[in-house]
């Protein structure tokens, strides 16, 4: 299989995106193209090969990613399958792209795969990185629901099939939208342990945007692919949940915000997946409404 490699940068980690770029380059097997896009920032000096764009702004992770799709041709066709690496990670191991390729080949009905991020020094995994309800063992590869966005591969065919990643969210939950809708184009999702990314350990909330696209974000998610008796009943758990977790009140403020505005601005086109899938992600372990 053919792989390409998408990489999105604010231009701010010149060193970290060099030994991202070093470890795709150690990769075994055949060479993986590699596309940077300056989202918005110039990119720093990279290694002769390494294809780049410059967008004039910041169209957000999945806007730029889509952007390094389309690198690729139409969908990403030109390669088999993409990688999608935050411009802070690290491939450890020289294997991973194989093990990629095996994994693909083996599973024709395989569309994503989702690494298993741990922190570079201390090799733990957040529980937010494991993207299942049962997440207390991170060694434990299975079939999920959603995948992590800087850690990914992804069948171009998927791409082809579901469309790209939702660009109007900017930031937050667009990995969930894309799963949902390859999930209801028939596709798998599988969480490898064994394929890892080294990532420093952060905190999603670093980001000042972080409460409101949250909610606002899974105010989309819902209306744009949930059938219409499941969308309250979705949103409703995770209006819990945020209480639940007591919040700061500039967070609540923020979160609250978010979440009118999911309510009253266009949130793209509208793609209800079947009752089947429903039942799908159910027999996976995680029902849409949470």
């Amino acid at each position: 299989m053919k792989l390409g490699a998408v990489i999105i940068t604010m231009g701010n980690r010149p060193e970290e995106l060099r030994a991202l770029l070093d470890s795709v380059a150690k990769q075994d097997g055949d060479r993986i193209e590699v596309v940077v896009v300056g989202n918005g920032a110039p990119v720093p000096d990279v290694p002769p090969g390494v294809r780049t764009v410059e967008l004039p702004e910041n169209l957000g992770i999945p806007g730029g990613r889509n952007v390094g799709i389309e690198a690729f041709g139409p969908s990403g066709a030109d390669v088999d399958a993409l990688l999608f690496l935050d411009d802070d990670g690290l491939l450890p191991n020289t294997d991973t792209a194989e093990l990629c390729r095996q994994a693909f080949e083996a599973d024709p009905k395989l569309g994503i795969i989702t690494f298993r991020i741990a922190d570079p020094e201390t090799g733990v995994t957040q529980r937010r990185h494991v993207p299942r309800l049962r997440a207390s063992d991170p060694m434990r590869s299975s079939r999920v629901t959603t995948f992590l966005g800087g850690a990914n591969a992804v069948r171009s065919q998927v791409i082809a099939e579901a469309g790209p990643l939702p660009g109007e969210f900017f930031y937050a939950h667009e990995e969930t939208d894309l799963a949902w809708r390859a999930l209801d184009a028939g596709w798998m999702i599988d969480y490898r342990a064994d394929m890892v990314l080294n990532h420093p350990t952060t905190a999603p909330s670093r980001h000042a945007v972080y409460h409101r696209m949250v909610a606002r974000n899974r105010v989309w998610l819902a209306r744009r692919n949930l059938p219409v008796p499941l969308v309250p009943v979705y949103v409703g758990v995770w209006l819990l949940l945020t209480l639940v977790r007591r919040p700061s009140l500039p967070a609540l403020k923020a979160w609250f915000g978010g979440f009118r505005e999911g309510w009253t601005t266009p949130c793209g086109p509208r793609r209800p997946m079947r009752w089947r899938t429903v039942w799908r992600l159910t027999r996976l372990g995680r029902p849409p409404v949470i």
